[in-house]
């Protein structure tokens, strides 16, 4: 995988390609129903863009599928580039005891 992927932009890629394969529609069909460019959508499915949460809904709405359902089991620690593993809890913990 290079810098410019994760692995959790893979799996949302995958599953939106599994899924609009499964209604026999093309990127161009899902694109067009999104009010997306074609361009754009297909970079999603191949994992190398990370859509915004209005054009992930605009997308799942347009196959039909609870964005839950895209995202679901995806966390932090499957995207590149995160400086470090600490939680929320952790820090305060952290801050609690100096």
């Amino acid at each position: 995988m290079d810098i410019f992927t994760s692995a959790a932009a893979k799996a949302l890629g995958e599953r939106l390609r599994e899924r609009r394969e499964s209604l026999e529609l093309s990127q161009e069909d899902v694109a067009h129903l999104a009010a997306m460019h074609v361009s754009n959508y297909g970079k999603i499915e191949r994992g190398l863009a990370n859509p915004s949460l209005h054009t992930l809904l605009r997308i799942a709405s347009v196959i039909e599928v609870d964005p839950g359902v895209l995202i679901a089991g995806l966390s932090g620690e499957m995207v590149t580039s995160r400086p470090h593993k600490l939680t929320a809890g952790e820090l305060i913990r952290a801050r609690q005891q100096i």
